[in-house]
C-alpha cells in the first residue's frame, strides 16, 4: 500500500469527500451478481440507496469508538430508542470519536434486519439533534454469505451508517478454501456503498484468526480502510500498521486505520503505531478510555501506563461479565441498561454485587474526569 506523504492529523479533519457507491476494481462483475432484490425490504433498500447517492461520508479519524449497546424494555424486550438515544449522546459528549452500532455489545445477533436498521437510524438521529453532526457512526455487518453481508452494508448506509465492520464468515469454516475469506471481504468491498473495516474476533468465529500477511493484502483495496483486532495480537497489529502506514493520533499516513479490539490494551496500541481503540468498555467508561489517548498524546507517559492499568482491570470485568455485566454495571452506576435478550440471562442479586465491585475502581474514575 503506498503511503501518502505524512501530514499532522487535524483535531477537526474534513469529511470524506465521497459519494456512495464507490468504484473499486470488478464491482460491475459484483453488482451483477448482487443487484437483484429478492424481497420488498431489499427493494426498499435499494430505493433508498438512490435517493441517498449524494450523503457525504464521515471521516474517521484516531481515538476511541465505542460499540454501542442495545437497549431493551425488560417486560418486552422490544427496542427501548429513548435509552438507546440517550446513551448514544452521553458516549458522543464523553469526546470518543465515533459509534459503532450492531457490534458484538449491540446484541446484533439479536436483532432482526428491521431491528438493526432502527437501531443505527435512532442513534444517527440522536447524534445529529444534539450537536454531533460530524460524529461517524459504524455500523457491523457481518453475516454467513456474502450476499446477505452486502445487503446488511446497503442497509447501514440508507440507516445513517458511514462505514461497515465486517466479521469473516465461519459456520462453514471446515468447508473454506485457503482464498474463501480474501474472496469473501474483496467481493463485499466490491459491492458496498460504504467503506469497510476487517474484524477480526476468533472467538466470535469459531477461532478464524486472520493473519498479518492477509490483512496486509486486504488493505490494498481501496474500499477497505481499517480493521479491528479483538484477538488482542499487538505484534500483529504493529505489522499490518507499518505494512499499511495507519493512521496515528500524530500523522495521517495513508489513511488506513489499524484499531485495537480492546480498552485494556489501548497504549500498546498507540505504541506500536495503531489508530485509536474500538473498545465496549467504553460504554461504562467512556471519559477514562479517552483520557488515556489524550495522556498518550499529550506525552504523558507515567500518567497514561498508571491509567492504563486502572482501565484494564476495569476492562477484565467487562470482558469477564460479556454483555449482561455491562448492562448490570449501567443499571447500577448510571441507571439505565436493563437486561440482554434471551437466553442470555439475566443477572441474580449476587452477580449483580459482583459486577458492581469490579467495576467500582474504574467508574469512580469516570465520575472524576471531566468531558
Amino acid at each position: 500500500m503506498a503511503p501518502r506523504n505524512k501530514k499532522p492529523v487535524s483535531a477537526n479533519p474534513p469529511q470524506q469527500d465521497l459519494t456512495l457507491n464507490p468504484t473499486p476494481r470488478s464491482q460491475s462483475v459484483v453488482e451483477s451478481i448482487y443487484s437483484q432484490s429478492q424481497d420488498s425490504e431489499t427493494s426498499d433498500s435499494t430505493a433508498a440507496s438512490s435517493v441517498d447517492d449524494a450523503r457525504t461520508l464521515r471521516t474517521l479519524r484516531p481515538g476511541v469508538y465505542v460499540p454501542t449497546v442495545t437497549f431493551f424494555h425488560a417486560d418486552s424486550e422490544d427496542l427501548d430508542l429513548d435509552t438507546i438515544s440517550r446513551h448514544a449522546v452521553r458516549l458522543a459528549r464523553a469526546g470518543v470519536a465515533g459509534l459503532t452500532t450492531q457490534g458484538s455489545n449491540g446484541e446484533a445477533v439479536h436483532l432482526t434486519h428491521q431491528e438493526r436498521k432502527l437501531v443505527t437510524k435512532t442513534t444517527r438521529t440522536a447524534l445529529d439533534n444534539a450537536g454531533f453532526q460530524d460524529l461517524p457512526v459504524i455500523v457491523g455487518c457481518g453475516s454467513q454469505s456474502t450476499r446477505e453481508t452486502i445487503e446488511l452494508c446497503r442497509e447501514a448506509m440508507t440507516s445513517g451508517g458511514d462505514h461497515a465492520l465486517v466479521l469473516p464468515p465461519s459456520y462453514y469454516k471446515a468447508m473454506y478454501r485457503p482464498e474463501s475469506l480474501v474472496e469473501f471481504f474483496e467481493e463485499v468491498a466490491d459491492a458496498s456503498p460504504i467503506p469497510i473495516l476487517i474484524y477480526n474476533y476468533p472467538g466470535a468465529v469459531a477461532g478464524i484468526d486472520m493473519d498479518s500477511d492477509v490483512i496486509t493484502k486486504l488493505a490494498k483495496h481501496p474500499n477497505i480502510v481499517g480493521c479491528k483486532l479483538t484477538c488482542g495480537n499487538t505484534g500483529k497489529l504493529g505489522r499490518i500498521a507499518s505494512s499499511v502506514d495507519a493512521v496515528t493520533p500524530f500523522e495521517e499516513g495513508s489513511g488506513f486505520m489499524c484499531m485495537g479490539g480492546s480498552a485494556d490494551f489501548t497504549l500498546q496500541t498507540l505504541v506500536v503505531g495503531g489508530s485509536g481503540i474500538i473498545c465496549g468498555l467504553g460504554n461504562v467508561a467512556p471519559k477514562a478510555c479517552v483520557k488515556v489517548i489524550s495522556l498518550y498524546k499529550a506525552g504523558k507517559m507515567e500518567e497514561a501506563r498508571k491509567l492504563q492499568a486502572i482501565v484494564a482491570r476495569g476492562d477484565w470485568a467487562a470482558i469477564s461479565g460479556g454483555i449482561v455485566g455491562t448492562k448490570s454495571a449501567l443499571q447500577t452506576f448510571y441507571n439505565y441498561g436493563g437486561f440482554a435478550r434471551k437466553p442470555l440471562p439475566r443477572p441474580t442479586k449476587q452477580e449483580t454485587v459482583k459486577y458492581a465491585s469490579d467495576f467500582k475502581e474504574l467508574v469512580n474514575l469516570e465520575k472524576s474526569l471531566s468531558c
